[in-house]
């Protein structure tokens, strides 16, 4: 199970230990792209409603804040990843800035998703907002603070910890 920046990389080619099988492989993200910011709600919808860590979670739903990640390798594209959450259009703009990079317009964003291959779920939660500009390093959100965010990461462990091979 990963979190957020546990799936960062500029560049993963140029990390030693074979990184490049980590991200391209392993998580199939490739390196990350771009991100929101400041961390921002969004609406979460569900991609995959017949898995087994989804089973709780309805058809869309709020987030906490958070700030949210793009990649540079499309998740759709690989037969091996199986998006079960990803940001619903109802969330755009997402973000704020204060650069225009920062804020998403349209796209398609995958946030939670497992690799077939492999027993693994990566969930892009893990950022909170916290008051950088005045220095205080004030947590101003807390990310993980959203009961259905919660029941999913426990459903994600009693999944990953079930005997059966997937």
């Amino acid at each position: 199970m990963g979190f957020h920046f546990s799936a960062f990389a500029l560049t993963p080619s140029d990390v030693p230990m074979n990184w490049d099988w980590y991200h391209n492989e392993f998580l199939g993200s490739g390196s990350y792209v771009s991100n929101t910011w400041r961390p921002t709600s969004a609406v979460l919808r569900v991609e995959d409603k017949r898995f087994p860590v989804m089973k709780h979670m309805p058809a869309t739903f709020s987030s906490a804040p958070n700030e949210w990640y793009r990649w540079s390798n499309d998740l759709r594209k690989d037969p091996d990843i199986k998006i079960l959450l990803a940001i619903d259009s109802a969330s755009f703009p997402l973000g704020t800035g204060p650069k225009l990079s920062e804020i998403w317009h349209s796209g398609y964003y995958p946030v939670v998703w497992t690799n077939t291959k492999y027993k693994m779920i990566y969930m892009n939660m893990g950022h909170n907002d916290i008051d950088y500009e005045h220095k205080t390093n004030k947590d101003l959100s807390l990310t993980l603070a959203n009961e259905l965010e919660s029941k999913l990461i426990l459903d994600a462990l009693l999944w990953l910890g079930d005997r059966k091979k997937k």
